[in-house]
């Protein structure tokens, strides 16, 4: 029975016994229930290395689309569970805490949108998947970091494009593309807190590392990379290089999965601003946090948080979410 406290918590809180294998019981529940784990790459190790998937958001997907388990548990943040949903409606989709949102997703409310779109007719309208159910509503095509470069360029170059809502990643693209697309003004938290001085100096200490840098990040913090990337993008790269020494700028959960992929290289984390001491400098997503094995296990056995979409938004979302699948299959092939 879900208590009343814990729905205003927005997950729940039960003690778990010190006799219990939470991770035994984790997989045996995902067993008995036909529940799947997926994970984002910013989410704790532990939630990482239980996970059935661990991928970034398009990755995440596109697994979600094709699974064929009754319960898919997504241990990220909201937006990634409302994409789940809408891809797959006829399944439960739970998260492990409520509060997981994202500051990039709420940068961009749809009311906002809307009147911007109204107040420029003629624009085809591509949104980032680090967005509302709403907003996914509104557009034409939804992008990852991982594609949008290529979906972008899928349209013909005279098309009038509005990006939103994250303004570094349009920049970016716009600059790969030649393109001028009309930005929406928002940003990620994480992403738009490194610090230039601090990176500048972790390279002057480290002349042999390679500074990789996500597109969501400033310019200027752009502008000293080595390489810039999607989460994805930045983990395969690490793998493939001959390098042996990287400085990392994107929100420091994906150290796990390049230390356990690379585990005789050095994978030192970018510091952001309000870092005071060269110790600890990592800059993590307090949301992606939020999920732990805890939670976890809580939400397993009690099937909530659940997470749903009104129906009417739903078939309008699943329209640009859709385009977004089918045109990157296209290109992979």
């Amino acid at each position: 029975m879900i208590k009343e406290e814990w729905k205003e918590l927005g997950y729940i809180n039960e003690p778990i016994a010190d006799d219990i294998d939470i991770k035994a019981e984790i997989r045996k529940m995902c067993e008995e229930k036909n529940a799947v784990i997926l994970a984002h790459y910013y989410t704790k190790g532990e939630i990482q290395d239980i996970a059935d998937f661990v991928g970034d958001s398009l990755a995440l997907a596109q697994w979600a689309a094709k699974t064929d388990a009754d319960i898919i548990v997504m241990c990220g943040v909201h937006f990634m569970a409302e994409t789940d949903k809408i891809l797959c409606p006829d399944k439960k989709v739970l998260v492990c805490d409520l509060n997981a949102g994202c500051s990039l997703a709420d940068s961009c409310n749809a009311d906002e949108l809307k009147a911007f779109i109204d107040e420029h007719p003629g624009y085809k309208v591509v949104s980032y998947v680090n967005t509302t159910a709403a907003v996914k509503a509104l557009t034409d095509v939804v992008v990852t970091s991982s594609n949008a470069k290529l979906i972008v360029d899928s349209f013909p170059k005279d098309e009038k494009l509005i990006f939103g809502p994250d303004h570094n990643l349009g920049d970016y693209i716009n600059s790969l593309t030649g393109r001028q697309m009309l930005l929406w003004n928002g940003g990620c938290h994480v992403h738009g807190q490194f610090s230039f001085e601090k990176i500048l100096l972790l390279k002057q200490e480290n002349p042999d590392a390679k500074v990789l840098v996500h597109p969501e990040c400033p310019k200027p913090i752009q502008q000293i990379a080595d390489v810039i990337g999607s989460t994805a993008n930045l983990l395969n790269y690490a793998i493939k290089d001959d390098c042996q020494k990287f400085i990392v700028a994107t929100e420091s959960g994906i150290l796990h999965k390049m230390t356990k992929a690379c585990p005789d290289k050095v994978f030192i984390p970018a510091p952001p601003e309000t870092t005071e001491t060269m110790g600890c400098q990592c800059n993590e997503c307090s949301f992606m946090r939020l999920n732990n094995m805890q939670k976890l296990y809580n939400t397993l056995k009690y099937e909530w948080p659940e997470v749903t979409v009104d129906e009417e938004i739903a078939k309008k979302a699943i329209l640009p979410i859709n385009r977004m699948l089918e045109i990157s299959e296209q290109l992979k092939n």
